[in-house]
């Protein structure tokens, strides 16, 4: 047997309904826990959510069909928020691309040579100091949205990050804060009491069908929460279609949002009522 050979294709001789119905369970069950958070890690990040779940649903496919395991899971990792987050504020998107692409060069570069096992090594204390301070880091890029802050540009540093949500702290909504307030409540009472329950898709149902019905955001807002499937849609069509960036000089024009709506108006001679 090739040992280059992915464990997908290896399993195949032996595969059955019954392992097609377990793979199917799992495949659920890890979709609605993964897809939300990929959501999640994507906007702490400073990208659209959309971003996220392009990430989860292409890499997830390529770990489980090249990986060498016939259990392992690829999922996101809340590790890389404050990275990528770094990366983004300064470098941009472009940046970042070239980023992942030099990391799966090093990834295979590790794995080949078998250098991919020397973090085993790594003391127990760093692993911990590692994990806290990233999960510190992470919960402050969440304060903005949390309570519903008014910031133009958050740092992404933590310390003036910390310092500009302090001084805008007085722009506080408590419409935002409650809802926070009670995703967060459903996450954690779902894994104490009904740990098979993924509190993470009851808490995104729930907050999205409390915005759209109790009118707890602006119009603006609340339009953005319906649209949002079709602009998913509408999004990875333009994506897929030939020339499509160079139909999309200007990418605040097809977010929908106020700003981009006002440029389209400068671009086509239109005044803001004659809008179609």
């Amino acid at each position: 047997m090739n040992p280059w050979l992915p464990r997908s294709i290896q399993c195949l001789r032996d595969y059955d309904r019954h392992k097609f119905l377990s793979d199917l369970l799992a495949g659920v069950t890890v979709g609605l826990v993964a897809l939300p958070l990929a959501m999640a890690f994507a906007i702490s990040s400073g990208v659209p959510p959309q971003a996220g779940l392009y990430t989860a649903v292409v890499a997830g496919f390529l770990i489980s069909a090249l990986g060498g395991s016939a259990t392992q899971i690829g999922g996101p990792t809340g590790a890389f928020v404050v990275v990528v987050y770094g990366i983004v504020a300064k470098h941009g998107i472009d940046g970042l691309f070239m980023c992942t692409l030099i990391a799966g060069f090093l990834l295979i570069l590790l794995g080949v040579t078998g250098m991919g096992s020397a973090v085993k090594f790594i003391p127990r204390p760093v692993v911990l100091g590692f994990t806290n301070g990233i999960a510190l880091l992470i919960a402050s890029t969440q304060i903005k949205d949390f309570f519903g802050l008014k910031v133009d540009k958050v740092p992404g540093e933590f310390l003036p990050r910390i310092e500009a949500l302090a001084e805008h702290f007085n722009t506080i909504s408590p419409a935002s804060t409650a809802l926070a307030c009670c995703a967060l409540a459903v996450i954690i009472l779902a894994m104490r009491f009904t740990p098979r329950v993924p509190g993470y898709i009851v808490a995104l149902v729930g907050g999205t069908l409390a915005v759209v019905v109790l009118a707890l955001a602006g119009r603006d807002d609340r339009d953005t929460v319906r649209r949002h499937p079709q602009r998913l849609a509408e999004a990875g069509r333009s994506a897929l279609s030939p020339g499509a960036a160079a139909r999309r000089p200007f990418a605040g024009a097809d977010r929908g949002d106020a700003r981009g709506d006002r440029i389209a108006d400068v671009r086509h001679g239109r005044r803001p009522h004659e809008r179609r």
